[in-house]
């Protein structure tokens, strides 16, 4: 493979700016640029000089070796000051090397996947946790980037195969006498395997949702005073706030984080009829959009209810009263103003979603979801056939192998090609 090099830190100025070179020429390349190059693993400051014996900066340089590396290959490091001008003579050094070239994004961890440092779900978890903004995205990325639905996978594939090597044995003596009915075992494998899919699949739309973010929808009447609260939640004007009834005719979305949860807050138009055609739109869409989100805040005046507003209550769901400092009511009381009934409310919203985050499992995105579900469907129809009797032997066993395919392409052993590029494309150049 080539020797490829990149900027590993973010662009501009900075204390410390690295350069990594991950290849077969990796610690040559940097010989030529410094005297003495530094035992592997024991970093050492050297001065880096051009081809010409100009000095270029004073860095630590830090070598590693095949299989002790990120990449999996030769890696060196080069942890420079971060003045634009010495990381550019620096790259433009490295890319007059013969057998060097610039790395594309994302290349450095598809080398660890092709090298088996990472497999498939470990680099989507590391790809989360380089975007995470808040800290159950951090947690849940760093999981999954750990090898925690990897282990369950292998696991999974561990009894798959010996499910499968079981059956065969039943088809392979067919004409025999197998002196032990491996039924029972098998049927044991594959409700456990079951099992634990389910769980993960079952987990995984809300592990998507820490991924991408809550929907909390602000659900009231025209002039409720939804603006002025989701200004006051987002500590900013995000939204135009009027006296007059209907200023809101587009769903507003304000991101937030919210105990370490990522949040999107909805202002939505407030639900009335109208003979104003756009306030009629908007008010669609603010149905649309409330019934779709996770939680909703209804915001109502004293004396309403939810059912008053056309829009579906869900367990988990908010009632409040708002314009707290200009009435008083039973319950739950806000003021976007004085911010009266805030803390409560966002102690309230805040147990709510932690509720519903703590069902999330590692299956943290839509393609896990599939494989997951593919295989279940597989394994129910492996345990059809075996209950249907030893005739159906082969039937089961070319199930179990559909099963096992999925959990191939969970962890990227097979049919992923196709999403490669997507993933990688996601990754900054110098990962």
């Amino acid at each position: 493979m080539s020797t490829i090099f990149a900027l590993a830190t973010a662009q501009g100025r900075a204390g410390v700016a690295i350069v990594r070179i991950s290849g077969p020429l990796a610690w040559e390349a940097v010989e030529t640029m410094v005297q003495n190059l530094p035992a592997v693993r024991k970093p050492g400051v050297r001065m880096i000089r051009d081809a010409a014996g100009n000095d270029l900066d004073e860095a630590l340089v830090l070598l590693f070796d095949s299989g002790a590396s990120f990449t999996g290959e030769k890696v060196a490091e080069l942890h420079l000051h971060g003045s634009t001008a010495v990381v550019s003579a620096v790259l433009k050094e490295l890319s007059d090397k013969t057998g060097l070239r610039l790395a594309e994004p994302g290349e450095f961890t598809r080398r660890a996947l092709e090298n088996g440092r990472l497999d498939l779900s470990q680099v989507e978890g590391l790809a989360d946790l380089i975007d995470a903004e808040t800290e159950a995205q951090r947690r849940q990325a760093l999981k999954v980037m750990r090898g925690a639905l990897s282990q369950k996978a292998e696991k999974w594939r561990s009894d798959l195969l010996r499910a499968i090597a079981l059956i065969e044995v039943t088809i392979d003596f067919a004409d025999e006498e197998v002196p032990v009915d491996v039924a029972p075992e098998v049927l044991d494998l594959i409700a456990n395997v079951r099992d634990g899919m389910r769980e993960q699949s079952s987990g995984g739309a809300i592990a998507e949702r820490i991924r991408d973010g809550f929907e909390v929808a602000i659900v009231g009447r025209p002039n409720a005073g939804k603006s002025t609260l989701l200004n006051k939640l987002a500590g900013r004007e995000a939204a135009i706030t009027s006296e007059i009834a209907g200023t809101t005719r587009d769903v507003i979305e304000v991101r937030m984080d919210l105990g370490g949860l990522p949040v999107t807050l909805l202002d939505t138009a407030g639900i009335r009829d109208s003979g104003d055609a756009i306030e009629t739109l908007g008010v669609g869409r603010a149905i649309d959009r409330a019934n779709a989100a996770d939680l909703r805040i209804f915001l109502l005046e004293k004396g309403q209810t939810p059912d008053d507003l056309g829009v579906s209550v869900e367990p988990g769901d908010i009632v409040a009263y708002g314009k707290a400092d200009l009435e008083s009511a039973e319950g739950l009381s806000v003021s976007g103003v004085t911010g009266q009934g805030i803390d409560e409310l966002l102690e309230k919203l805040s147990a709510e979603l932690s509720g519903y985050a703590a069902g999330a499992t590692s299956a943290i995105r839509e393609r896990h979801r599939i494989a997951l579900e593919q295989g279940i469907v597989a394994l129910d129809r492996a345990e059809t056939h075996i209950r249907n009797g030893a005739e159906w032997s082969e039937l089961a066993a070319e199930e179990l192998r559909q099963a096992l395919r999925a959990m191939d392409s969970l962890i990227g052993r097979i049919d992923v090609e196709n999403i490669l590029d997507v993933i990688f494309s996601s990754f900054c150049l110098g990962k």
